[in-house]
C-alpha cells in the first residue's frame, strides 16, 4: 500500500486499536491497589485517578520518551532511561511485555530498518523493548506526525485503562464513554506538557503513583497483572 494520508491514518488506527494483541487487557497500572483501599470505586474516582495518570505518567515518560525519539535521540539511550526510571517491578515488566509484543506485531505488519534496529537491541539483551518506544518508531516510519502519534498514543492508553475500569471496579458501559470524553482535554494538554519538557523532567512522577503500583505486587486479591 503506498503511503498516503489514508494509509498513515489506517496505520495508526490498526497500531491503537483494542483489539491489537499486546496484552493491555492484563494491566491496571495501579488503580486496582487504588480500589483495594476504595479510593477508586465509581466514575468520578476512576476519572480522578486516570487524569492523575495521564497527567503524570504518560506524560512525563511515555510522551516524553516518543518526542525524543522523533527528535533522533538514540533509541538504546531511551530504552535504558525508561528502564531505570519505572521504579515499579510490575509496571516495568508490563512495559516490557507490551513493548516486545508490539515489536512482534510491527517486523511482521509494519517493518522497517528501525524497527529491525531496536528489535535486535532487545534480542541481544542492549535493551529492554518498551512500548512507547515500539509505538514511536512504528509511527515514525510510517510518516505519522508527532503530535498525530502522540495524541493516538495517549489515547490508545487511556481506552484501554478505561475499558479495564469498566469490568473491574465495575463502571457501566456508558459511564465509561463518559470518562473517556472526559479525557479528551486531558489529552491535548499532556501533548502541549510534553513540548515543553526536557530530559531532566524524563520519569518525574507522583510518588503516589508509584507507591500504588508497587502495592500492587503484594495485593492478596487482584484482576491484574500490574
Amino acid at each position: 500500500m503506498p503511503n498516503t494520508p489514508i494509509s498513515r491514518r489506517l496505520a495508526l488506527q490498526q497500531l491503537t486499536d483494542s483489539a491489537l494483541p499486546t496484552g493491555a487487557f492484563a494491566h491496571s497500572f495501579g488503580f486496582e491497589s487504588y480500589m483495594e483501599h476504595g479510593l477508586v470505586h465509581d466514575e468520578a474516582s476512576f476519572g480522578t485517578w486516570l487524569a492523575a495518570f495521564l497527567g503524570q505518567q504518560l506524560t512525563y515518560s511515555d510522551a516524553l520518551a516518543i518526542r525524543f525519539l522523533y527528535e533522533g535521540h538514540p533509541v538504546e539511550e531511551l530504552d535504558g532511561l525508561l528502564t531505570a526510571q519505572l521504579l515499579p517491578r510490575q509496571v516495568r515488566e508490563a512495559g516490557n511485555k507490551m513493548g516486545r509484543r508490539l515489536l512482534e506485531i510491527g517486523a511482521e505488519v509494519f517493518p522497517s530498518p528501525a524497527l529491525d534496529a531496536y528489535q535486535a537491541a532487545v534480542t541481544a539483551g542492549r535493551a529492554d523493548g518498551h512500548q512507547p518506544l515500539a509505538f514511536a518508531i512504528v509511527a515514525r516510519s510510517l510518516g505519522v506526525p508527532l503530535e498525530e502519534a502522540l495524541a493516538a498514543y495517549l489515547f490508545a492508553a487511556v481506552t484501554s485503562l478505561t475499558q479495564n475500569a469498566v469490568r473491574a471496579i465495575p463502571l457501566g458501559q456508558n459511564a465509561g464513554q463518559r470518562v473517556l470524553r472526559a479525557a479528551h482535554d486531558g489529552v491535548a494538554a499532556a501533548i502541549e506538557r510534553a513540548g515543553t519538557l526536557t530530559q531532566d523532567d524524563f520519569g518525574a512522577i507522583s510518588p503516589g503513583l508509584e507507591i500504588s503500583q508497587m502495592r500492587h505486587e503484594k495485593q492478596r486479591a487482584r484482576m491484574f497483572m500490574s
